[in-house]
């Protein structure tokens, strides 16, 4: 089993990265995304990268249970491409239309803590290859207000989290890999 970790900014072509590893592997991909359509400027991005996926990849729409998708898709002969992590992470975030205060200290709903607990339980026991993609957020300014500092610090603890659990880890910035952990097959 090799877990991999793709990260990189907006628009940077990590996504096209993932994917094409998957491709590489020659092993039947699974795409778990976590993207849910909430306005229509979203449905066309995930419209866009439904095209953009080889038809013959099953696809799963999974937003919040992301651990328990891995468990039943991961198997040895397939590869796992998760996209992305940090729409996971905001979704996990609002669950049930959770509003924070734009004050004080944010607390997180229980649900983010035992579904991040168990993300990184099934990425040490994985029966198959995974491959996740996320948001590299906090090599910006720090943003102004609580809850988008509490996601740039969650989203990167979840990251440094997920990277010390992987094999490999690749940053992706203009369309290029940069190798930050392991080495690619």
């Amino acid at each position: 089993m090799t877990c991999t970790l793709v990260l990189g900014g907006a628009r940077s072509g990590k996504s096209a990265y993932a994917e094409q590893l998957a491709i590489g592997s020659g092993k039947e991909v699974v795409y778990i995304a976590t993207a849910r359509a909430g306005d229509g400027e979203m449905a066309v991005r995930i419209a866009h990268h439904q095209r953009q996926r080889p038809a013959i990849w099953t696809t799963v729409e999974e937003p919040l249970a992301l651990a328990a998708a891995l468990r039943q898709w991961c198997a040895p002969h397939r590869l796992v491409l998760v996209d992305c992590l940090t729409l996971w992470l905001s979704n996990l975030m609002f669950d049930g239309g959770t509003e924070y205060p734009d004050v004080g200290q944010i607390t997180l709903p229980e649900r983010f803590h035992t579904e991040r607990a168990a993300l990184l339980a099934v990425l040490e026991q994985a029966a198959g290859d995974i491959v996740l993609v996320s948001n590299e957020v906090g090599m910006g300014i720090v943003p102004y207000g609580a809850v988008s500092r509490a996601f740039t610090d969650e989203a990167g603890r979840l990251n440094q989290a997920v990277a010390a659990a992987c094999g490999l880890a690749v940053f992706v910035a203009a369309g290029l890999p940069l190798v930050l952990k392991g080495a690619p097959c």
